[in-house]
């Protein structure tokens, strides 16, 4: 799958997102990157401090990162439905640490 597909699918999964949310989102970009360095299997990283943990003083810093690692995604596919599917719950998942929901909702939920 070519990036600009993979980037497509990751911008399809940041629309299913409700627009009460995406709009409180502050101060933070989405990547697509080949795999994280420390742990290749990871499909995806939130990098910052979670809406509920900014305070006052939080400002002049650079913008919080949600990688969305390709390769890793791809790797652990079978065919394209289930790439489809993988970005969104990742994307979702991570999108969810930027509003400091923990791992262990995530994973009651089913966004695990």
């Amino acid at each position: 799958m070519t990036r600009r597909r993979f980037e497509e699918l990751v911008a399809d999964a940041l629309d299913t997102i409700p627009a009460e949310l995406t709009r409180a989102m502050d101060n933070v970009v989405v990547l697509v990157e080949d795999r994280n360095d420390e742990d290749p299997e990871l499909l995806g990283l939130y990098e910052g401090v979670a809406l509920t943990e900014r305070t006052s003083s939080y400002g002049g810093v650079l913008p919080d990162r949600i990688s969305v690692y390709q390769d890793a995604i791809l790797e652990i596919c079978a065919d394209a439905d289930e790439v489809v599917h993988e970005v969104a719950v990742t994307v979702v998942h991570e999108v969810a640490h930027h509003f400091g929901i923990d791992e262990d909702t995530l994973h009651r939920l089913g966004w695990g």
